[in-house]
């Protein structure tokens, strides 16, 4: 299935039914009064979030999506019925932002979680709502109000932990399936991805993350050259990067170094907080390196790139090192869950003490008999 992660899309509610003016016109009725009906609510579009579909597919074919009206109201008390509502069932991860005002609508981070995106018109009033002891036959009615018109761009970010970084053929896909179960397409040629990648690694039984591989960056990437640009938003929610370099084509004229910091250039050019999230360094394909020059040749590397983070060296093709990277990675994922429980239990602390220092003797928080 082709991967698609943008689409424009038309949302339009469905309007309100209008409300009746009629009278009762039984038999032995001969004053029965006003009996005319309200009129049906509009349908409401929805949007939902399902765990179950990874892509945006399905809109990028089907552009409009129009709920119905509600039935108009009639005699003898008949209220009109109201239109069924439309869900649009979407990925986790996917930003709904509003066109026209750039507004940003719906954020679906979580499974289940639903966001209106056109709210249907109310029904109008019929005349039995206007009926008054000075008003015994009112002929007034109300229209039924319309519903909202939308047009939205779908932006479907993935949900993952750690973001693979890195140039066309450095190792990326290799790598996450060396350590995950994503079998993407590998091959000894660049741009073998062409779409983003996700896989769980498996620490142990209960413990496991997410990572996710895009398309290789070249230079020029953020004025549009290549592939990897177009999914570099899916890198925007992950909260370790991996820069995977290949440490190995010396022989081919090709500097590691200098293709590292084009990389980091262009990270720096798309997005400055992308560029701040934290990076640890990945050399990669030490198998093809002699085993009597690899500290050599990682020491130059570093100290040219001037690295001053966290470096690792691996083999994904072998799974030399690997392990002991998934290692480090889950314990820095779980370092980071920890800060960031405390920092929301020190807030509810906070806002707690704040409630509890309010004098009940204030008039401002009395309460009105």
């Amino acid at each position: 299935m082709k991967f698609i992660d943008e689409a424009k899309i038309e949302v339009i509610a469905g309007n309100g039914g209008n409300g009746v003016a009629s009278f009762c016109r039984e038999k032995f009725r001969p004053f029965g009064g006003p009996d005319g009906g309200d009129g049906g609510k509009g349908g409401t579009i929805w949007a939902e979030a399902d765990r179950n579909i990874n892509t945006l597919i399905d809109y990028r074919y089907s552009k409009l999506y129009k709920a119905r009206n509600g039935e108009n109201g009639r005699g003898a008390d008949c209220y009109g019925k109201g239109a069924d509502d439309i869900v649009l069932r979407m990925p986790v991860g996917t930003m709904v932002v509003d066109i026209e005002t750039g507004e940003q609508v719906a954020d679906l981070t979580e499974h289940g979680q639903r966001i209106l995106l056109a709210q249907g018109g109310e029904g109008g009033w019929g005349n039995i709502h206007f009926k008054s002891s000075t008003n015994r036959a009112p002929r007034q009615k109300s229209e039924g109000k319309e519903g909202e018109r939308r047009e939205l761009r779908l932006e479907l970010k993935v949900l993952a932990d750690v973001g693979l970084l890195g140039m066309p053929n450095a190792g990326k896909s290799t790598f996450i399936t060396a350590v995950s179960n994503a079998r993407p397409k590998v091959a000894d040629y660049p741009f073998t991805t062409l779409h983003p990648n996700l896989g769980v690694v498996r620490v142990s039984h209960e413990k496991s993350f997410v990572i996710a591989d895009i398309p290789g960056l070249i230079e020029g990437a953020a004025d549009g050259a290549g592939l990897g640009v177009q999914f570099l938003r899916h890198l925007q929610r992950t909260g370790l990067l991996l820069h995977i370099v290949d440490i190995a084509p010396f022989d081919d004229g090709v500097d590691p170094v200098a293709e590292a910091k084009a990389i980091v250039k262009e990270l720096k050019k798309y997005d400055q907080s992308l560029f701040d999230k934290p990076r640890w360094l990945v050399l990669n394909k030490l198998d093809v390196v002699p085993e009597a020059e690899r500290a050599k040749r990682v020491k130059d590397f570093v100290k040219r790139f001037g690295w001053k983070g966290r470096v690792f060296e691996i083999s994904a093709l072998t799974r030399d090192g690997c392990e002991d990277l998934v290692t480090e990675i889950y314990k820095y994922l779980e370092e980071q869950r920890h800060l960031a429980d405390r920092a929301n239990e020190m807030q509810m602390t906070e806002e707690a003490r704040n409630i509890s220092s309010i004098d009940p003797d204030d008039p401002r928080f009395k309460v009105l008999d």
